[in-house]
């Protein structure tokens, strides 16, 4: 028999994740009381905020009626509304615990958390057992998903009733399962890349190699028909790297587009993180901010002042992103990757003997898109806190001009070639979008992750020597 508590107790298991709960229950003259899942409390103790959406119950007649082994893409509680089973559990994941097993007796009093893909299977000992499972996904029949046969010789279950017995009842479908060497581990989640095609999102595609990659043509992100037909269980992590980034344009015939893409998309993605527990990482820009001077640069908490378009849907965005409880927001600013770029564009223009006028009121720092593609894995590897994230190389904060003339000096041509113009005078008769003046970002957030920022004229010098 199962030993009662007097207080609330979670305990861990050989199988990474599943975790045996103990449950105080409440016992008088007609009968028990239990609280069979308390967030809040269980959450404290260790139990995965796992969101469940239904209930399952299942009635097993007689003593000795046996079910499983059956693996399901999601979490889940099981537990017992009246009755008593032993209960046993196989890792049918992909990885180092493939195969390892556990097993107990669950009555009331016992409630056990299985993460997706460890196969669960039990056996009733006890006439009327009603056996519960609360799940953080969707039923839906048709199907099939990895199951092992209950009589697996390397599982080895110590099934109480031993399974040749005329008591014990199993289904057809159950007695078919196949053996352990002819199972298939469950794949973890996938992680999804959107905007792959773009400077970020081919970085990223580098640092996730196994990582799915779509573009508008793939996935459109503002087509309510296309993200309810993604298989989004299918994945656990996102990268939000699709944006509208033609900031002049979206002052005039692209203002919809800028809206569609920058705050109604990650709106939609983080509707559906929220209701699928999926981690939601996003990218941000320095055009929230109005580019005042402030000492140390921009912080994460400063509240939003932007003066364009483009910043006010990149604000929208933020804090479309900020509802979902698994974010991550990544702010950065002056953004190089492959294709066409600031950089790119210089070099190019030395080399063709160009000497172009370059602002320099506006002062920031470079960010070259593996220091973001790195931060971003960062930050999920180590499971730092979830929130808003400044990141950008380091170093000493310049202007356009000063980069510019970096770039012909590191490509062998005179730096003085590049002269400089005010941000007013660069702007004088051009339908051009307002620029903050200051976007260096503070980084002292990031740094407290045990994240080190590379220096923008190290990272510099690579690119162009890449």
């Amino acid at each position: 028999m199962v030993e009662p508590v007097a207080t609330l107790a979670v305990e861990t298991t050989p199988i990474p994740g599943l975790l045996v709960v103990r449950l105080p229950v409440h016992r008088d003259e007609r009968g028990w009381f239990k609280e069979n899942w308390q967030r809040a409390k269980m959450v404290a103790l260790g139990l995965p905020d796992f969101g469940p959406v239904q209930n399952n119950m299942s009635f097993n007649a007689s003593r000795g009626a046996t079910r499983g082994i059956h693996t399901e893409p999601w979490d889940k509680l099981v537990s017992v509304a009246t009755g008593r089973v032993f209960a046993a559990w196989v890792d049918m994941r992909d990885g180092a615990s493939f195969g390892t097993t556990y097993s107990v007796e669950i009555d009331e009093s016992v409630a056990v958390f299985v993460p997706r893909g460890v196969g669960n299977s039990y056996q009733a000992l006890a006439d009327g057992t009603v056996y519960s499972y609360l799940v953080n996904d969707h039923f839906v029949a048709g199907r099939t998903y990895p199951a092992l046969h209950l009589a697996d010789p390397t599982a080895a279950i110590p099934w109480p009733i031993p399974l040749d017995s005329p008591d014990v009842e199993i289904s057809a479908k159950d007695r078919a399962n196949p053996l352990l060497p002819d199972v298939t581990p469950l794949a973890p989640r996938r992680t999804l890349i959107t905007g792959a095609r773009g400077q970020l999102g081919r970085a990223l595609a580098r640092v996730f190699p196994g990582a799915t990659l779509v573009d508008l043509d793939e996935l459109d992100l503002t087509d309510e028909a296309a993200l309810s037909a993604w298989p989004w269980e299918d994945y656990g992590v996102v990268l939000n790297a699709a944006a509208y980034t033609a900031v002049d344009r979206a002052e005039d015939d692209g203002r919809a587009a800028a809206w569609a893409a920058n705050a109604a998309a990650p709106a939609a993605l983080a509707r559906i993180a929220t209701a699928r527990g999926l981690t939601l990482v996003h990218y941000s820009t320095d055009y929230v901010f109005d580019g005042s001077p402030v000492p140390g640069g921009h912080r994460e908490d400063e509240p939003f002042a932007p003066l364009g378009v483009y910043g006010q849907t990149k604000a929208a965005g933020d804090l479309a992103v900020g509802t979902a409880p698994r974010h991550y927001v990544l702010r950065t600013s002056w953004v190089i990757g492959e294709g066409h770029n600031f950089v790119r564009t210089m070099a190019r223009l030395a080399a063709d003997g160009v000497d172009p006028s370059v602002v320099d009121d506006q002062v920031g720092r470079l960010t070259f898109t593996p220091e973001l593609a790195r931060a971003t894995a960062h930050l999920l590897d180590t499971g730092a806190p979830y929130g808003t994230y400044n990141v950008t190389n380091s170093g000493e904060p310049r202007s356009w001009a000063a980069y510019a003339r970096r770039v012909f000096e590191l490509t062998g041509h005179d730096p003085a070639r590049v002269s400089t113009v005010s941000t007013a005078e660069y702007g004088a008769g051009k339908d051009l979008s307002p620029r903050p003046l200051h976007s260096t970002l503070a980084l002292d957030k990031l740094a407290g992750t045990g994240f080190v920022s590379t220096d923008a004229d190290a990272a510099l010098v690579a690119y162009l020597q890449g």
